[in-house]
């Protein structure tokens, strides 16, 4: 499946299924023929096709949103060896765990209101009018320790721009783990046309900030007193890359 492309299914109840599978993550084939009304052939039909397209797949027995991410990566720094790999539906808990560890630590607002976004909806990956959605993990003996997220607009005026937050849990930091996945992330940006991507960060978050400047990044704007932590106000420093 591209993302960015406009989705056109060329039948109704190929549509309904797809809508159905991109809301609720990973799903049951039989509780999505049920909930739909459709007859066994004509969704078995749709689902060869849907499936044919790239748009779901249906490993382990359920239906979801397919990633056109590639293949997983192995590294190896140190003793540490990791993998960067497209996220499956069965990371969430992973992922939004992850993100709420580094954003205690770090205070990484941003990533905080996706993992809240991530847990309510329940669907780590989303592909719909209104938006793209995509996770990369970093995992060290199948648990996640760091992301990659993006989340772009369908919207015309909006289109060639995506928000990305990046993130490792403490005890991986200093092994190049962010840089792959930073790299990660922006490799798909730039293959899926997108020309743009931001990030904002507390200004007190300077780990962070010095990170992606290291990266190439530059910051565009600050917002002063944006948030307020721990009873402080604190600025925003807005960054960006141009790809």
């Amino acid at each position: 499946m591209m993302f960015g492309e406009e989705l056109e299914f060329g039948h109704e109840d190929r549509r309904r299924i797809y809508e159905y599978v991109e809301r609720h993550g990973a799903v049951d084939p039989e509780e999505v023929r049920d909930r739909l009304r459709l007859d066994p052939g004509g969704f078995r039909h749709h689902v060869a096709i849907l499936k044919r397209d790239g748009r779901i797949d249906t490993e382990g027995g359920t239906l979801r949103v397919t990633l056109d991410g590639g293949a997983a990566e192995e590294y190896r720094s140190d003793d540490v060896a990791f993998h960067i790999r497209p996220a499956r539906q069965e990371d969430l808990t992973g992922i939004v765990g992850a993100i709420r560890r580094v954003a205690e630590e770090r205070r990484y607002i941003v990533a905080e209101s996706v993992a809240d976004e991530v847990d309510h909806q329940d669907a780590l990956l989303r592909h719909n009018e209104i938006e793209s959605r995509v996770f990369f993990v970093a995992t060290v003996e199948d648990e996640v320790v760091g992301w990659v997220h993006l989340n772009a607009p369908e919207l015309d005026k909006l289109s060639h721009t995506a928000e990305l937050t990046v993130g490792v849990l403490d005890e991986y930091r200093g092994y190049g783990i962010g840089s792959h996945l930073l790299s990660r992330g922006l490799g798909w940006a730039g293959s899926h046309g997108y020309e743009k991507v931001y990030n904002s960060v507390p200004s007190t978050n300077e780990d962070a900030i010095g990170f992606l400047e290291g990266h190439g990044w530059e910051i565009e704007a600050v917002r002063e007193d944006h948030y307020k932590i721990d009873g402080e106000y604190v600025d925003e420093v807005m960054m960006a890359l141009e790809l």
